[in-house]
């Protein structure tokens, strides 16, 4: 598959790895004095190599992906001289020991029938996403809470390419560099996917501040579970969010907000939540009379269908009809 967007190239995502995360290590934090001038950022590839206990020839194959089976040991040293956190490590070690490739992902992701219910009789935002973030199913409150929390949106995109959700977002640089270092965790060695490869290289090309976090190769398997918002009708909301694996599906969630009951945040949501319907009531009185058929006027009068002209009806005799 030819991908050209960096991180896409599914033939080296280990090296690719290696290689944006050893950019971003200055040598001074792995205590190396930088004398001189220096012709890349970060480390050079022997002080990773010296650092990890492994010849700079073999270090070279790994980021070049002309050695692509480290031994753990190996991983974990690179780890360590790369200065990952625990979500980085584990995605290190995905990398270089992939999991078999799944069968392609089903075109149409179907949403349990109970999920959906239960979608209806929530009282607060609630929606299904897919793996690569598609709005799978959403209720009501969802739709008044993002115009973009509704069935068909992927919601990457609409962070990266819709000026209304960037808006609502009142921390957006940070939430959408979480989410993007979520999405590298969830997806790990598979980038091979046609859906993942569509949807990077669309917004590579879209959006210049998500090729850069792309490009970084930042790593977050957990994220903040609070949303800092700013709704344009009902102010600043802070919400919880709780994400929810949906049982026998391929890896979609059911996410929820809520609010802290009492806060000044339940009662906006509170408000949000008349509004919504108030608007969904509208809504279907407006449905109601489009629906019901209007009445249908009888045939006009033809000729001699009129009523017959009673006496006074016609012309009296004292008018007089204008000459030609």
């Amino acid at each position: 598959m030819a991908v050209t967007v960096e991180g896409m190239k599914n033939t080296n995502a280990l090296g690719d790895f290696l290689r944006a995360r050893r950019q971003r290590v200055r040598p001074e934090d792995v205590g190396i004095n930088p004398r001189g001038l220096r012709r890349v950022p970060g480390l050079r590839r022997e002080e990773v190599a010296m650092l990890a206990g492994i010849s700079s020839d073999y270090y070279l194959r790994l980021e070049q992906g002309r050695d692509r089976n480290p031994s753990v040991q190996v991983l974990e040293a690179l780890a360590r001289v790369l200065r990952l956190d625990a979500d980085g490590t584990a995605h290190l070690l995905g990398l270089g020991h992939p999991r078999p490739s799944r069968s392609p992902r089903p075109v149409t992701e179907k949403v349990p029938v109970g999920i959906l219910h239960l979608l209806g009789e929530l009282q607060m935002p609630a929606f299904v996403q897919g793996k690569y973030l598609d709005v799978l199913a959403a209720n009501v409150m969802a739709g008044a809470l993002s115009p973009n929390l509704v069935v068909g949106v992927n919601r990457l995109r609409a962070a990266f390419l819709d000026a209304r959700e960037q808006r609502l977002y009142r921390d957006w640089p940070q939430a959408t560099a979480a989410v993007v270092a979520q999405l590298r965790a969830a997806t790990g060695a598979d980038t091979d996917d046609p859906r993942l490869a569509a949807l990077v290289g669309e917004l590579s090309l879209k959006s210049e501040y998500f090729s850069q976090l792309w490009a970084r190769h930042d790593v977050r398997r957990r994220e903040e579970t609070v949303s800092r918002l700013h709704h344009p009708d009902v102010g600043d909301l802070d919400l919880y969010r709780e994400k929810l694996a949906v049982t026998g599906t391929d890896d979609q969630l059911l996410v929820i907000y809520h609010a802290e009951p009492g806060s000044p945040s339940a009662r906006s949501l509170g408000l949000l939540g008349s509004l919504a319907a108030t608007a969904t009531a509208t809504d279907r009185r407006t449905d109601a009379r489009r629906s019901t058929p209007s009445p249908q006027a009888g045939p006009g009068p033809g000729p001699g269908s009129g009523p017959e002209p009673g006496p006074g009806t016609g012309p009296s005799d004292d008018q007089t009809t204008p000459r030609p």
